[in-house]
């Protein structure tokens, strides 16, 4: 498996494992997949998510959140990419789903939700969308 661009792997795996049905997944830790993964967790997308220690790097141990066998991750998409970085001003920052989903910004004062962004008047580089 490639793992050029460890956020879309991420995204991918676990897209795959919401089609899938499954209860958990692994992915390779690092602490950008980490924080993107407490922001996740943070909005109710994911139950849980725990560092498990097997060789040099770990893996994270994703818990999918499901209601009535309904998967609360409906779509995810990754915006920025390596070959064509997309970047938001404060004033410009999008909105999923006019609120109802979430924006991944990657700023100045770190890795945060559309809505800390804007509270927090910075803009930066926009890694995906989840709703």
């Amino acid at each position: 498996m490639s793992l050029n661009d460890s956020i879309s792997n991420l995204l991918t795996i676990i897209r795959n494992g919401v089609r899938a049905e499954k209860e958990t997944v692994d992915i390779p830790a690092s602490r950008l997949n980490g924080r993107i993964l407490d922001i996740f967790k943070k909005d109710g997308y994911i139950e849980d998510c725990r560092l498990m220690k097997n060789n040099a790097q770990g893996t994270l141990k994703v818990y999918l959140k499901y209601q009535d066998k309904k998967p609360a991750i409906i779509g995810i998409r990754r915006i920025s990419k390596s070959g064509l970085r997309i970047f938001r001003k404060k004033d410009e920052l999008p909105r999923v789903l006019n609120g109802l989903g979430t924006a991944v910004i990657s700023t100045s004062k770190g890795i945060l939700t559309d809505r800390e962004a804007r509270k927090l008047q910075v803009g930066g580089e926009v890694l995906c969308y989840i709703w």
